[in-house]
């Protein structure tokens, strides 16, 4: 097994004229969110969908139901994933290291704990359900670690097939996005303070960008406390390609990138966090920051939305889904045992 070099992103990899069209998609439909909550607040006198939400909602049914354009889809892609990366990295402004030290040795190990479980039993369900072992571990890691982001790092690895990989990644998108629009009923059901919900969505949604998703209903705290659990969790992704290498004997064939290990935005997110608690940040900048994070957020999650298409479950086949169903719910279900377990507040 070899590694290769952390190199800077390619934020340009292809022209901007290219670009261009996917981008405005994605921009008009975080405009259309703004503009629904916007409704929503002069209707209801809350915000009961957030506008993250809503970008996701309205960018699925889009490209569910209207034929889109193959042009849009590097400025759709671009957006979904640079801009998320981006919004990521301002969001270390909001965040010191003083949140990290509250999380204490606990809550770390626990969530460390959590993952290795969710991979063993999601792995189970998945051979349990006749699921062949690489597609099997697909899911496994798509659900315990981070989704799409997982799937693709640890698809090399295992040399997994190509339909695998395809109906992982179709599957863990659906899910992924139906997770952030049902969980904020857990804030209520349970009767969860902000902490708990906070941590609560950084231990059960797939993306970083769908954290802040998630967490939004339980306000800054929950967004800053789950952003910070779901951080940790992405971590593990490490320990995880190398344990897998290490199994599968492939220590001198398998090429493993730095950056699938530790992607540059986490460093660029731990170095704003550093220069917040350093004092380096202005108290003043912080809350336009996150305005611009929040803003920049949604037009991912807009892109996001609208590389989701709902016919895509039934491409992926129910075993897949059982596996995948049951394995959300199953780490929904620790998750809720581990915060009550380390008594969160």
């Amino acid at each position: 097994m070899m590694f290769t070099s952390l190199k800077t992103p390619r934020l340009m990899e292809t022209s901007l004229f290219q670009l261009l069209p996917g981008l405005a998609l994605s921009i008009l439909v975080s405009v259309a969110a703004f503009a629904a909550e916007g409704l929503e607040v002069q209707l209801t006198g809350g915000k009961f969908v957030e506008n993250l939400v809503l970008a996701i909602v309205i960018g699925t049914a889009v490209r569910t139901f209207v034929p889109l354009w193959k042009g849009v889809e590097k400025g759709i892609a671009f957006s979904a994933k640079r801009i998320m990366e981006a919004a990521i990295v301002l969001l270390g402004a909001s965040i010191s290291l003083q949140a990290l030290e509250a999380a204490g040795f606990a809550l770390v190990g626990g969530i460390v704990v959590l993952v290795a479980f969710a991979i063993l039993a999601s792995y189970t369900l998945g051979r349990t359900f006749g699921l062949n072992r690489k597609l099997a571990m697909l899911v496994a890691c798509g659900n315990s670690i981070c989704g799409n982001s997982a799937v693709a790092a640890v698809a090399p690895v295992i040399d997994a097939e190509g339909d695998d990989v395809a109906a992982a990644i179709a599957f863990t998108a659906v899910l992924g996005v139906a997770v952030v629009l049902a969980l904020p009923l857990a804030l209520h059901t349970f009767s969860m303070t902000t902490s708990q919900y906070g941590v609560l969505s950084g231990l059960t949604v797939y993306a970083v960008p769908q954290v802040l998703a998630a967490a939004q209903p339980g306000g800054p705290i929950a967004i800053q406390t789950g952003t910070l659990v779901k951080l940790i969790r992405v971590l593990m992704l490490g320990p995880v390609l190398l344990t897998l290498a290490v199994g599968r004997g492939r220590e001198n064939e398998t090429s493993i990138r730095l950056s699938q290990i530790l992607p540059w935005f986490i460093i660029g997110f731990a170095l704003m966090m550093g220069c917040r608690s350093a004092g380096l940040i202005p108290q003043h900048l912080a809350a336009p920051l996150g305005y611009i994070s929040n803003t920049l957020t949604v037009i991912a999650m807009a892109a996001l939305g609208l590389t989701v298409d709902i016919r895509s479950v039934l491409q992926a086949g129910g075993r897949v889904i059982l596996t995948a169903s049951l394995s959300i719910f199953m780490l929904v279900v620790t998750s809720l045992g581990l915060i009550f377990l380390l008594q969160i507040h």
